[in-house]
């Protein structure tokens, strides 16, 4: 269908804004934990499975709602799942006590992993419309978007306010929020026809192709990379201050800089990602990723053999360049799904739930290897799969776009 110039930069204004308020509302959840531990006295084993419950929830909602973004429109989707996603936080803000908030922390991953989909699955129909890269900064605006959820959150604190009232207040006026900017998206497209019983492909098609034109090996590559990148990102956010105190012996206060530059340099890059894809291209782009990527995670690993003075700078330009290579991950990747043409709901929530998995499972599996072994041992597994994403990446990402149809800039 042809989108107008003014429909396009339209729906890009609604859709930073969804991802804002996305990464707003995951702000003020993920700082509002100590505050929720302490109010029902959970202990570190029961929080932990409150956000496994949560993981769990977003995972399974990830792959129901591929089928639905096809069926229905990633526009009609948005429109449900974004308030949606705000106000089921309202349960665990509210949860009364350990039994009560598991169970409500289920509905809040199901309301945060419709919203993933959908909100990305309508970002890559509108850099379809634009005809060149703009992604990348969507992602970036959901980083900032958690920063203004934390900082709030601290502001909240310090004035000696609580976090849970914030919490809900958060609840009652994120989906109103929502709204005019649902009214900006873009026009919904034609529905995608239900495919017969039986098919082997992704969409369920004969010809053994998903619903966006991926067959099950690109599928495969392209959720490869995305769970190499993944992986090696959260094990950047769950380590890296704990590789500086542990490993580095620095100073405690000094630790959690290490963590800081990662997230300062992947939240720039992702900013300023779109005019670098335009100039190199996906595929030369996610090469440098992988490639920066796995420098950076060298870097860390080298750093406690260099001298005492050195050792510092070493692992922190290291995890500046790991943020730097891993910022394009995603947003390359889900690019390249829209690349395909036709609908993308269903690749794009197979390939998100990929990468979402390796953000799950990469930390918790590194703990136990550090326990066995060490942690720098246990940094081998990022560092290698950091080189996974260009290799796997790469291949998948050439065939799309050799094949992709002309983009016609709005």
């Amino acid at each position: 269908m042809n989108i107008s110039i003014a429909e396009a930069r339209r729906a890009r204004v609604a859709v930073f804004g969804y991802f804002s308020l996305a990464g707003f509302v995951m702000g003020l959840w993920a700082s509002g934990l100590p505050s929720l531990n302490d109010r029902l006295d959970l202990g570190p084993a029961r929080l932990g499975t409150v956000l496994l419950l949560i993981s769990g929830g977003a995972l399974v909602s990830m792959l129901v709602t591929g089928p639905l973004v096809d069926r229905w429109s990633s526009r009609t989707v948005c429109w449900i799942s974004g308030p949606l996603s705000a106000l089921v936080l309202l349960g665990p803000a509210v949860a009364p006590g350990y039994l009560q908030l598991a169970i409500l922390a289920v509905l809040f991953g199901l309301g945060l992993g419709v919203t993933e989909v959908a909100m990305n699955a309508h970002s890559v129909e509108v850099e379809r419309a634009y005809g060149r890269p703009i992604i990348s900064a969507f992602h970036g605006t959901w980083s900032l978007g958690g920063a203004a959820g934390g900082a709030l959150t601290a502001l909240v604190l310090r004035t000696g306010l609580d976090a849970q009232a914030l919490l809900v207040g958060a609840a009652v006026v994120v989906p109103f929020l929502y709204l005019p900017l649902a009214r900006l998206l873009l026009p919904a497209v034609s529905e995608q026809a239900d495919a017969p019983a039986g098919d082997a492909s992704v969409g369920g098609r004969a010809d053994g192709r998903a619903g966006s034109g991926l067959r099950w090996g690109l599928i495969a590559l392209l959720g490869l990379a995305a769970f190499a990148g993944h992986l090696a990102e959260g094990a950047a956010i769950d380590w890296a201050a704990l590789h500086a105190r542990w490993i580095l012996d620095t100073d405690p206060a000094a630790a959690p800089l290490a963590y800081t530059i990662f997230a300062v340099a992947m939240t720039t890059i992702r900013l300023l990602g779109d005019p670098i894809r335009a100039r190199l291209g996906s595929v030369r782009t996610i090469q440098l990723a992988g490639l920066l990527a796995t420098l950076g995670y060298v870097l860390v690993l080298a750093a406690p053999l260099t001298g005492e003075t050195l050792r510092v700078v070493c692992a922190w330009t290291g995890w500046a360049l790991a943020g730097v290579g891993l910022a394009t991950v995603v947003p390359v990747i889900f690019s390249a799904v829209g690349a395909a043409g036709g609908p993308v709901g269903r690749a794009l929530a197979m390939v998100t739930a990929f990468g979402y998995s390796g953000l799950l499972v990469g930390p918790a599996v590194l703990g136990y290897v550090a326990e066995a072994s060490s942690l720098p041992i246990a940094l081998i597994i990022p560092a290698v799969l950091a080189a996974v994403v260009a290799l796997a990446g790469a291949p998948a990402i050439r065939v799309l776009t050799a094949r992709a149809p002309a983009p016609v800039p709005a």
